[in-house]
């Protein structure tokens, strides 16, 4: 509400009145079209920081900030929306997954966008005295193949048109080179082009073959960065909410790219395949979809699981409190853990993050072999039984004040571990020691 100086006039208050409603209906179009359709298809050091909403010059927030943060949502805020993809995100959120994993492996991007800038130097034409496409758009083509590739071969002529289309937008939206109210027909066709001669399986083409394996690996990677976002977004303070197709792999890129039509009959037919083998062998699903992650079934089967939790913990989740876990050990940076109580039931969410250092492409970070002696210290009184709602394994440790990281991340790469006071063990679920 608007509060005036006591010492001014009616007409005063009418001409103040006037000239920040006129200001408010400047600021949020101002902010659009100037920030976010200009500004985040320029500054283009990391693509995936570039999001509606975000400051792309902050490169990320460190683990302290994070809990800070969750702390003041469920002081002020606890039922605000938590969501990673909507109808108007520059990328679907795996997509950004996937290229935050440059930022873990500086020196080796480096060594590849160079390959790459060198094998496509002679594809390049001369529009105006500028080669095509200008450094910047070359950059930001490079990040956007390797986020948004795709997993199925069957996708790939989709994928060379949706990739044409998407960057004529992007493009324009930066206004350097072309625009929309004025574009550059011979700019446009010279980086269509480009494009098409690097996405061209042809044999004389160098580029592909120099670009699959940094793209694997990026891939790989993503998947695990995917499930640690997936899972902090369905336990962290807030209602997590899930757009359309992303269930599955989001793969999408800015609009209309993200509003395509989703296969729903596939998506209800995992679902069914889920429930199914959760019931028959469920450590066996798993190992089958850590094996197949392309698939995306590994995150709707986290997705299913966890909201299954939320059900069955409906005020633990919508009302719990919230307290960050120390982590301990020679890993300890690479341990994202918190823990929501309400009442008897408390859960405890861990997420890892920046494995490209600790595990090989190919490798799970699972089991001793990864995490070592790893551990989080629990508040005093904790239970020494948990289950963990994800693998429906239980959890019984030897101290109450200790849980071992490769005791609790022995079958899947997240964990939510539930406990309620008072509960005894059922002796027919798989009892997992963990020893000190």
């Amino acid at each position: 509400m608007l509060e005036f100086d006591e010492h001014l006039n009616q007409e005063d208050k009418d001409k103040w009145l006037h000239f920040v409603m006129r200001l408010q209906q400047f600021t949020g179009p101002l902010m659009a079209k100037g920030v976010e359709d200009t500004v985040l298809y320029i500054y283009n050091r990391l693509i995936s920081l570039n999001e509606v909403g975000s400051t792309p010059s902050k490169f990320g927030v460190s683990v302290e900030d994070f809990h800070g943060f969750n702390q003041h949502r469920i002081a002020y805020w606890p039922h605000t929306m938590s969501g990673s993809s909507t109808h108007d995100t520059k990328r679907g959120e795996d997509v950004r997954t996937r290229i935050n994993v440059l930022s873990e492996i500086p020196e080796e991007w480096e060594s590849y966008l160079q390959k790459w800038q060198e094998i496509n130097a002679p594809q390049k034409d001369c529009v105006g005295g500028l080669d095509v496409p200008a450094p910047n758009d070359e950059y930001f083509l490079y990040q956007t193949l390797l986020g948004a590739f795709p997993v199925d071969e069957s996708e790939y002529p989709t994928f060379v048109e949706r990739i044409k289309e998407y960057i004529i937008k992007a493009i324009r939206e930066a206004k350097v080179n072309t625009g929309w109210l004025r574009p550059d027909d011979d700019y446009e066709s010279s980086l269509i082009k480009f494009v098409e001669h690097l996405l061209n399986k042809s044999e004389d083409n160098e580029f592909l073959p120099a670009f699959r394996p940094l793209q694997h690996k990026v891939q790989y990677y993503g998947v695990f960065n995917s499930l640690s976002q997936t899972v902090l977004k369905l336990t962290s303070p807030g209602v997590p909410d899930i757009y359309q197709g992303t269930e599955l792999w989001d793969l999408s890129l800015v609009d209309p790219d993200n509003r395509r039509p989703v296969d729903f009959e596939k998506r209800a037919e995992f679902l069914k395949e889920i429930k199914t083998k959760i019931e028959s062998d469920i450590l066996g699903f798993i190992e089958e979809i850590l094996q197949t992650p392309e698939t995306g079934k590994i995150k709707m089967f986290l997705i299913y699981q966890a909201l299954q939790a939320r059900r069955d913990y409906l005020d633990l989740f919508q009302r719990g409190n919230y307290q960050k876990l120390i982590v301990m050990g020679s890993l300890k940076d690479h341990i994202v853990a918190f823990s929501r109580k309400w009442g008897d039931s408390t859960a405890i969410i861990i997420a890892p993050r920046l494995l490209t250092k600790l595990v090989n492409e190919g490798e799970n970070p699972l089991g001793e072999q990864v995490w070592r002696e790893t551990r989080i210290c629990l508040p005093s009184g904790s239970s020494l039984v948990w289950k963990n709602a994800i693998t429906q394994q239980q959890l019984k440790g030897e101290r109450e004040d200790t849980l071992w990281i490769r005791d609790v991340l022995t079958h899947f790469p997240v964990a939510l571990l539930i406990n309620e006071q008072g509960e005894t063990n059922n002796d027919s679920e798989l009892i997992v020691d963990s020893q000190n």
